[in-house]
C-alpha cells in the first residue's frame, strides 16, 4: 500500500460567496428610497391638508386609509395576477406605502388629543383607524379580484 499524496487530502476550498449584506443590498436601498418617497407624500397631504389644533387629524386618516387601500390592490397584483420584479414590492409595497401610511404619526396624534382634553376625538380616532383602514384593505383586495378575473378570458 503506498501512501496517499498529500494533495488529496486537502481540503478543497468551496467557492466564494458573497456576503450576505450584499445580497441584500439591492433590497435595502429600494426600500429606503421608496420610504423617502411616500413619507414625503404624507408630508405634502398634511401641509395641504392641515388639520385643525385639538380636531379630528382627518389627514392622517385618510392617508392611512388610502395607503391600505392601495396595499389591497397592489397586493392581490402582484402576487395573484401579474408576476412582477423582485425589487418592485419592496420598493412599493414596504418602502412607499409604508413611507406614506403612519402608525407613528397615529400614536402621536392620539397623544396629543388626549393630552389636550379631547379625549373622545382620541379614542374615536384610536378606534376608527385601524377599523377604516382594514375595510379599505378588504375592499380593495376584494373589488381587484373580482375586477380581474372578469377581465380574464
Amino acid at each position: 500500500m503506498t501512501a496517499p499524496e498529500a494533495e488529496s487530502l486537502r481540503i478543497q476550498p468551496s467557492a466564494p460567496h458573497p456576503p450576505a449584506w450584499r445580497a441584500q443590498a439591492p433590497v435595502v436601498a429600494v426600500v429606503a428610497l421608496g420610504g423617502g418617497a411616500g413619507a414625503a407624500a404624507r408630508y405634502a397631504a398634511s401641509l395641504w391638508w392641515p388639520s385643525p389644533t385639538g380636531g379630528f387629524p382627518w389627514t392622517i386618516f385618510w392617508v392611512n386609509v388610502a395607503g391600505c387601500a392601495v396595499i389591497g390592490v397592489f397586493m392581490v397584483v402582484i402576487t395573484e395576477f401579474r408576476p412582477a420584479h423582485r425589487l418592485v414590492r419592496p420598493f412599493f409595497g414596504t418602502g412607499v406605502l409604508g413611507g406614506f401610511t403612519t402608525f407613528s404619526t397615529y400614536a402621536v396624534d392620539i397623544q396629543k388629543l388626549a393630552d389636550g382634553g379631547h379625549l373622545r376625538a382620541g379614542l374615536a380616532y384610536l378606534a376608527a383607524t385601524p377599523l377604516a383602514a382594514l375595510t379599505a384593505v378588504w375592499l380593495a383586495a376584494w373589488s381587484t379580484r373580482r375586477a380581474l378575473k372578469r377581465r380574464q378570458p
